[in-house]
């Protein structure tokens, strides 16, 4: 069985190797990012996430379609990339973390139904093999990426101190995701979005469970 007509599956798994690249890249500098933060900022955090999780699993009836999946998908990465320019305009300070914070809370609580929606569009045993292997060679290529980029900026930009260096980092972000928000778009038929139907139909008889 091949992959779903609304996406380019070659393209897809390149938008995803890019997206793990981003991840891996940016992982330690959010704890960076975070200290202005108080403990009860991360409890408070959690509850959220947990509850943004459940609303988006009670919608799945609707948005478990392909230009749901695009449009969520697309948000998710505006919002990404909004964070990291907020990163290289304003001071690392309250309002910051607090905001690259809520970006990230918002975009983990759409982490299930994302994945959901790849396995469904994708379906060929194969092509979830590739996907699932550009994830892992992406995040690991970006935190490799991420240790050249801080032992570089140390020994040879003489720039050791932890802010200094995850800011300078986050101009590669920056180009980094510039680059997932196009290989996102260019991963989609666009054409075919509109009239796709829904990935996954209830079964007769349980449509009220």
């Amino acid at each position: 069985m091949g992959t779903h007509p609304a996406i380019h599956p070659a393209a897809f798994i390149r938008y995803k190797f890019l997206n793990s690249l981003f991840l891996g890249l940016s992982v330690g500098a959010v704890f960076v990012l975070y200290t202005p933060l108080s403990p009860a900022v991360f409890s408070a955090g959690g509850i959220g996430l947990a509850l943004g999780t459940l609303i988006v699993a009670t919608q799945y009836r609707r948005i478990l379609a392909p230009s749901w999946f695009f449009r969520l998908s697309l948000g998710v990465e505006l919002v990404t990339l909004s964070g990291v320019a907020a990163v290289l305009l304003l001071p690392l300070e309250l309002p910051l973390a607090l905001f690259v914070y809520l970006g990230y809370q918002v975009t983990f609580s759409l982490g299930n139904y994302l994945v959901r929606c790849e396995t469904l569009l994708m379906v060929s045993v194969e092509q979830l093999r590739k996907l699932d292997v550009a994830k892992q060679a992406g995040y690991l290529l970006g935190m490799g990426g991420a240790w050249a980029v801080y032992a570089g900026l140390e020994q040879f930009a003489s720039i050791d101190g932890r802010v200094e260096q995850v800011i300078s980092l986050h101009w590669v972000l920056a180009v980094v995701e510039g680059s997932v928000v196009a290989a996102l778009w260019r991963a989609f038929n666009r054409d075919q979005l509109a009239n796709s139907a829904p990935l996954i139909r209830d079964e007769p008889g349980f449509a009220a469970d």
